[in-house]
């Protein structure tokens, strides 16, 4: 199902917003069905710590693949292959490939992945620049700029 706004508009008239709109395309786009295997938590572990922790019964740690491109954390699984020939007399189990994708903002990074009881926990944090944090600006006077001036002429 295609979204009913249209966001053209908005994005002719700005500048360096471009991953804004490559989102919310995506979102538009998301399948249910997709977007309900596997189930996942995201959960805030503190001022600046995230886990995602996903339930990947099932799947052996050696199966599962962590990796992190240009802000984008992609968590797959392989299925173990079918071994023989089995007949299941009812599935509720699933057990087929899947690959999950998150977008992370620039000052995310993964720190961790371990995995435990059949859930997959990865570990994030906000690791904010020295550039991008807030800094006081000292307002100064005529008087003190003069004076600061001609302390620096002096030296």
């Amino acid at each position: 199902m295609r979204s009913a706004f249209d966001f053209s508009p908005l994005m002719r008239s700005t500048i360096g917003f471009d991953r804004v709109s490559r989102l919310l395309d995506a979102a538009a786009r998301v399948d249910e069905a997709t977007a309900s295997y596997p189930p996942y938590n995201i959960e805030k572990a503190g001022e600046d710590k995230y886990r995602i922790t996903m339930a990947v019964a099932g799947f052996a740690p050696e199966q599962l693949d962590v990796t992190v491109k240009e802000n984008v954390l992609v968590i797959a699984g392989k299925a173990r292959e079918e071994k023989g020939e089995v007949q299941f007399l009812h599935r509720g189990i699933a057990a087929r490939a899947f690959e999950r994708r998150f977008e992370l903002a620039d000052t995310i990074k993964v720190v961790n992945a371990s995995f435990e009881n059949g859930l997959l926990h990865v570990d994030l944090v906000r690791e904010m620049p020295e550039a991008k944090k807030p800094r006081q600006i000292e307002i100064q006077t005529p008087v003190a700029a003069s004076q600061q001036l001609e302390h620096q002429v002096a030296a």
